[in-house]
């Protein structure tokens, strides 16, 4: 018997044994006594036991017949806990979220408090790494990501753009000088971002107006995280090449300061990704819906 046709079975079967008729079973269900009585058969049938005793006044349980309602009266309340569990995460979103992050400083951290405080009732799970994690077999909801390229098993979404820049310190630049073109930082102190999964130095973005080669750029440091590129630049080590939002509140703090900006060409893009499926689960459509809206809250206020 089909498992559908089997929970069709057993709530007839409740509804007979709890009304003791199958007349009365019927009329709530919507069906002929004898409708209600073949199904009792077959699930009879089905199950090798006799669930009624049967007169032609009446109708009583044999003890497989108690055995039985006590169970389906479980069984059918737990699926109804379960539908209206669902019901309610369609309008109250819940449950465990597990978001695979970049390493990127303190960028994400307020909208993580802003989203814990809108939706209470999610559990974020947090990986944060630089390494590209297998969404789909690690067992990610979601992660956010930087370039175009996307898994033909993923969705995506756009969340916004950011920009590579160079920065260093006013004690650094006032000891070492400012560079004024790019062939300068040939005696600069230069601080490099490292792409862990490859092991090479990350280009600094120069633009190349005759498609020439890269400027030289020496190394005085590199480092596979941003943090310590950062704080290496703010003790006065040198110049280093970041993301542009990593690097806001020091430069509006005035602990570093930008330079060659007018040299620079780079545009990237950060985007979620998911695992593909036509139904996004309420926890998940909330996450991309508020990180959409509030990781770069002036590049999306027009949308």
């Amino acid at each position: 018997m089909p498992a559908l046709d089997s929970l069709s079975s057993l709530a007839t079967f409740v509804h007979a044994a709890e009304t003791r008729s199958f007349t009365q079973a019927g009329r709530i269900l919507g069906l002929s006594s004898s409708a209600i009585g073949k199904t009792i058969a077959r699930l009879e049938a089905h199950l090798g036991v006799r669930l009624f005793h049967r007169s032609t006044r009446s109708i009583s349980l044999t003890p497989e017949g108690e055995m039985l309602l006590e169970s389906c009266r479980r069984i059918l309340q737990e699926i109804g806990d379960v539908e209206r569990e669902l019901a309610g995460n369609r309008a109250t979103p819940r449950g465990k979220l597990r978001v695979s992050l970049p390493i990127l400083g303190g960028l994400f951290a307020p909208t993580l408090a802003g989203f814990m405080a809108k939706y209470p009732e999610i559990e974020l799970d947090l990986d944060y790494s630089d390494r590209l994690v297998d969404i789909v077999n690690e067992g990610f909801d979601v992660a956010i990501r930087t370039g175009e390229g996307v898994d033909s098993r993923l969705m995506s979404r756009r969340l916004g753009l950011y920009h590579l820049v160079l920065v260093a310190s006013p004690g650094y630049l006032k000891r070492a000088g400012t560079p004024n073109v790019p062939a300068d930082l040939a005696s600069h102190a230069c601080l490099h971002h490292r792409f862990p999964t490859t092991g090479k130095l990350e280009r600094w973005p120069f633009r190349q107006d005759n498609k020439g080669p890269d400027v030289p750029v020496p190394v005085a440091a590199a480092a596979s995280t941003l943090a310590p590129l950062l704080e290496m630049a703010e003790a006065d080590c040198g110049i280093t090449c970041v993301p542009d939002f990593t690097v806001e509140p020091s430069v509006k703090a005035g602990r570093l300061v930008r330079v060659l900006d007018d040299f620079l060409d780079h545009e990237n893009v950060f985007r979620a990704v998911w695992p593909s499926s036509r139904n996004i689960a309420p926890r998940l459509r909330a996450f991309l819906d508020y990180f959409g809206a509030n990781l770069f809250p002036t590049q999306n206020a027009g949308r």
